[in-house]
């Protein structure tokens, strides 16, 4: 996985150079859009109406004809918005909508604003499954259910320049590092500056915006975030990443992004792992993530709660 990353972290840059910069557009509460399918995913292998994968469904999605899928459309390029601020767009979007072709329903994608939102959103029946940047973690899987559908790990964000000359994970300590609350990154930082002689100055914020703002405006030195993401704004200059750098030589914490589901919706899970499966077999899977140059870090299996075969290296 390493060996890949490197390989990555250049082929990034040059897809980035080549992708139109969105502007900022994160959203301050829950936003609903209706999501038409974009012509390159209808015509996907395995793109298709399934009627086993339908009849699979929950009666409930069968019945209303609409998948509702929770997601945080601030994390290019997995789901963000696009030049005109009101699509979501992404990984994300690209796969629900193409579920959505395969399940004979409609999709409406609910932008929460913030990543930590999404597991107490599920958890509490009010989306049938979410797609975001949600790590799957061992702890995680006790409260909900993860259908892992992409590798990534952690990396470092500073202010533009790196005045602090910030080159790996150690060089935190002793820092003031923001963080998501409730996120994967926030324990990294709370594992990690128990290891350090001079402790981090860990500042814990609710919303995934107002920590880049932190490390934009000097109220901290560096946040640790998503490597995709990471990359893929700074390279672009565009959102989370405008006025940043990411460290791209560190690359910690690789484990699954996964989709989320509620421990009593068994029937949405396995219809959607058989749905992303018939993705991976067909190659449209890969033809998303291709989109989106983020083909190292393909899933070859769609796994569910596999996050305990990849210890995290923190």
């Amino acid at each position: 996985m390493n060996s890949a990353f490197r390989q990555w972290a250049g082929s990034l840059a040059v897809v980035a150079c080549c992708l139109s910069p969105v502007p900022n557009a994160f959203a301050q509460s829950e936003n609903v859009v209706r999501m038409s399918v974009a012509a390159d995913i209808g015509a996907l292998p395995g793109v298709e109406l399934d009627q086993a994968l339908r009849d699979s469904l929950p009666a409930s999605v069968r019945d209303s004809g609409t998948l509702r899928v929770a997601t945080a459309a601030f994390t290019p390029p997995i789901s963000f918005y696009g030049p005109n601020n009101t699509e979501i767009v992404g990984i994300a979007a690209d796969l629900a909508t193409a579920f959505g072709v395969m399940f004979g329903v409609d999709v409406e994608m609910i932008d929460l604003a913030m990543d930590s939102a999404t597991i107490p959103a599920i958890k509490s029946g009010r989306f049938d499954m979410a797609i975001a940047g949600t790590n799957d973690t061992v702890e995680r899987q006790q409260q909900i259910d993860f259908l892992d559908y992409m590798y990534d790990g952690k990396t470092i964000m500073v202010q533009q320049g790196n005045p602090l000359k910030i080159g790996e994970m150690k060089d935190l300590c002793g820092k003031t590092v923001a963080v998501g609350v409730g996120t994967l990154q926030e324990k990294i930082a709370m594992s990690l500056s128990g290891r350090c002689q001079e402790a981090i100055n860990i500042l814990s914020i609710p919303k995934q915006p107002d920590v880049i703002v932190a490390v934009r405006s000097g109220r901290a030195d560096a946040t640790i975030n998503g490597y995709a993401t990471s990359v893929y704004t700074t390279e672009n200059q565009i959102q989370n990443g405008r006025g940043l750098e990411a460290i791209q030589e560190v690359r910690e914490a690789v484990g699954y992004v996964g989709m989320v589901f509620s421990k009593q919706n068994s029937a949405m899970r396995d219809a959607s792992q058989r749905a992303l499966q018939k993705l991976i077999d067909s190659g449209g899977y890969k033809a998303i993530m291709e989109k989106w140059g983020l083909a190292p870090l393909v899933v070859e299996q769609a796994k569910i709660n596999d996050a305990g075969s990849l210890p995290l290296d923190y």
